[in-house]
């Protein structure tokens, strides 16, 4: 299936064995059709044995089928990491959604949250306490001031104050002290060092892991300066800082920074003032000032002999910043040619795009546009096509100030003639460099003299007999190009270098399939992966998922896209025990990361591509080995069944959007993307037919989870 995290532990406590027998207390956690709480969930326990019932279920109230997770956090350090604890409860599994583990609890709390993506903020707090009582008791505190005094008692210089706590129920959590009467409560970590003279109170109090906070307290003490004979105040100055307009004025907060140093008896308090008559305020950080309008912020330090410095000032103007551009620009794009009866383009269309960004605007940036879905180009002219055939051109523009248009389309047929005849090239590739076979030299695939690109010219798609004579072809290729002037001669290394590696008219690419995964480390680095999971590379060549990293992803193959096409490779389902794999192979799908609405990068692949799907099982999710997920379910009759552990040959054709599916050679599903998806109700996220499903995309394999284990091998690929 495509959603759903499938990792499911029951585990023990620290020692990793399950506890024998039934544990004395039962601890319930219940889930419904909330993504932000739990609809019951425990928050204290008794240190000890105790069973773990975690249930999602129609009888919870859970209405839409969505699963939950309950996982306990290990790598908190605030938090107990003795329970390794991760449950996925489903109400159509085969426990009904209810679950139960056996655990050992010690003291203190336990982190526990939702890990299904998107819904992070389903989590709580177990505090666990000594014996079968619960821990009412708050921890005693105690203070303590050091320091030396003189005949009055005063600390002369400075105090220290340190503070101890103690508590015999569930232990000391933190303390926290606070100096004054309205100091925020800061965490105790060491003796508190008092040097500023005159009257000071430190409050504090202690915190236990159950939660019971100690009663305030607090110690009252008086710091006089050293004897001394400095009679020199200290040295003053101040500074402002923010973003300026172009007068000079700070645009909505203006930051003063105030300093004073003295070399006699030290400094002992910074004061400042806003305004002729505003009030003198103890400085402790930058002052901060936001009001519209001039302003004059007055500043003076005091030493610890009692000399204070003159007063000094600062003045500057605040201002409004001027309104936020969030407006994206504005596209347009017009048309140009000659067109025949049937309104198509003969020869050629021109497409022209224009952008504004409004009076206002921060002014356009840029303009981009992708042809035919390819990649977005920096758009710097009209652009010209002149090949024969249905055309679509995407264009966007962005601003400033980070606002990009939504993108437009505009849709158009050019056919021959006219005098200017389509270009003959041996191949159709408007990629942005020159890749051979699955190689990328870098090269810009630019148009060369005679209309085609340089990618086009190469042929990598023929099916060649030897390498050599493929080799032979290329250098040619190059050589004239290169005395025409459209590559120097670094370049021609590239390309020459890439169809070497490419490996062409070797043994295994006679078929006119090119190889995209062939079980070596480099072909393997080719590929990216995204979201949970992860593959990893096995000896023979084969890739297993759920090795290495639980969760749900995709490993997919990000250089290149493909339309109509024939994917063949290999599957075999890995799974441990007496359970099924689940993945599944993802095609015709978008750029990943152009997708920032998805939840994950991945799941642009579930929301526009199509899901082939492979799992044997007889139980659980309704759609079977070569199911098109969401749209046409095939039966485990139909799909037929291999033994575990044994490989599968698997086609998948696609032809416009008509999708056959062959498992070892026999044909198990045919399918054509003329509806929405068969999910009932319908998820708001089907695309239908408005055309979202793309005509071309890239491809992918998918990894449900270190229980689904799946391997690959030998996948491969020819353009029909």
């Amino acid at each position: 299936m495509v959603l759903g995290l499938q990792t499911t532990t029951s585990a023990a406590g620290a020692s990793g064995s399950t506890a024998a027998g039934a544990a004395e207390q039962v601890l319930t956690w219940t889930a419904g059709d909330g993504i932000t709480e739990y609809t019951s969930a425990p928050t204290t326990a008794v240190a000890g044995t105790a069973t773990i019932v975690f249930e999602n279920s129609a009888a919870t109230g859970n209405t839409t089928g969505m699963p939950h997770t309950l996982t306990f956090v290990t790598s908190d350090p605030e938090f107990n990491d003795d329970v390794q604890l991760n449950i996925l409860a489903n109400p159509a599994d085969a426990q009904g959604g209810r679950h139960t583990a056996e655990v050992t609890l010690t003291p203190g709390r336990y982190f526990y949250h939702c890990t299904i993506p998107g819904h992070g903020e389903m989590q709580g707090i177990l505090t666990v306490t000594e014996g079968s009582g619960e821990d009412t008791t708050a921890p005693e505190a105690t203070a303590k001031v050091t320091g030396s005094q003189n005949g009055k008692g005063e600390y002369v210089g400075s105090a220290s104050v340190t503070v101890r706590a103690t508590d015999s129920g569930s232990g000391v959590d933190r303390i926290e002290y606070a100096i004054g009467a309205d100091g925020a409560w800061q965490p105790y970590t060491a003796p508190v060092v008092v040097d500023q003279v005159g009257a000071h109170t430190v409050r504090y109090r202690a915190l236990d892991k159950a939660g019971n906070v100690s009663a305030e307290q607090s110690v009252t003490f008086t710091v006089v300066a050293p004897p001394t004979d400095d009679s020199t105040p200290p040295e003053t100055s101040a500074t402002v800082d923010g973003e300026k307009n172009g007068d000079g004025a700070y645009i909505d907060m203006a930051t003063v920074t105030v300093t004073a140093s003295d070399t006699g008896s030290g400094v002992n308090t910074i004061e400042y003032a806003i305004g002729a008559g505003g009030a003198w305020r103890a400085y402790t950080g930058p002052v901060m000032v936001h009001e519209v309008g001039t302003h004059t912020v007055r500043y003076r330090a005091t030493d610890k002999a009692g000399n204070t410095a003159a007063e000094k000032s600062v003045e500057f103007t605040v201002v409004s910043a001027p309104p936020q551009d969030t407006t994206p620009p504005v596209t347009g794009v017009t048309l140009g040619g000659v067109r025949n009866s049937d309104g198509a383009y003969v020869g050629r269309a021109t497409v022209t795009v224009g952008a504004s960004d409004g009076h206002d605007g921060s002014g356009v940036a840029a303009v981009e546009y992708s042809l035919d879905g390819g990649p977005y180009l920096a758009y710097t002219a009209p652009v010209v096509v002149d090949r024969a055939g249905r055309h679509t051109v995407a264009y966007r523009a962005s601003d400033e100030a980070g606002n990009t248009s939504e993108p437009l389309t505009v849709s158009f047929t050019v056919v021959a003639g006219g005098g200017v005849p389509s270009p003959d090239c041996p191949e159709y590739d408007e990629r942005r460099t020159v890749i051979v076979g699955t190689v990328d030299s870098g090269v810009p695939n630019r148009v060369t003299d005679n209309r085609c690109r340089i990618g086009e010219l190469i042929e990598d798609e023929k099916e060649w007999t030897s390498q050599a004579l493929f080799l032979k072809h290329v250098g040619a290729v190059l050589d004239r190009l290169r005395k025409e002037g459209v590559i120097d001669k670094r370049e021609r290394r590239a390309v020459n270098r890439a169809a070497r590696e490419s490996g062409i008219g070797t043994p295994g690419q006679t078929d006119g399939y090119r190889t995209i995964l062939d079980g070596t480390e480099a072909s393997f680095a080719k590929w990216e992966q995204v979201g949970g999971g992860s593959f990893a590379l096995n000896p023979d060549g084969s890739i297993t998922s759920g090795t290495t990293r639980s969760g749900l992803g995709m490993l997919w193959f990000p250089e290149r896209t493909y339309g109509d096409f024939s994917l063949k490779l290999q599957w075999r389902d890995d799974a441990p025990g007496a359970g099924n794999a689940n993945s599944g192979v993802f095609v015709r799908f978008p750029q990943i990361h152009d997708h920032p609405e998805e939840p994950r990068p991945e799941w642009a692949a579930i929301t526009f591509g199509h899901e082939i799907q492979v799992f044997d099982s007889p139980t659980g999710d309704m759609y079977k080995t070569g199911s098109v997920y969401g749209f046409d379910r095939v039966g485990l009759a139909g799909a037929g069944v291999t033994q575990k552990g044994a490989w599968n040959d698997y086609e998948i054709r696609v032809v416009d959007q008509h999708y056959s599916v062959h498992r070892n050679g026999v044909l198990i599903n045919e399918f054509d993307n003329t509806g929405g998806q068969d999910f009932s109700p319908p998820r708001s996220d089907d695309p239908g037919t408005d055309g979202r499903r793309y005509a071309s995309g890239y491809i992918g394999l998918q990894v449900h989870g270190t229980t689904d284990v799946v391997s690959y091998r030998d996948v491969r690929i020819r353009e029909l």
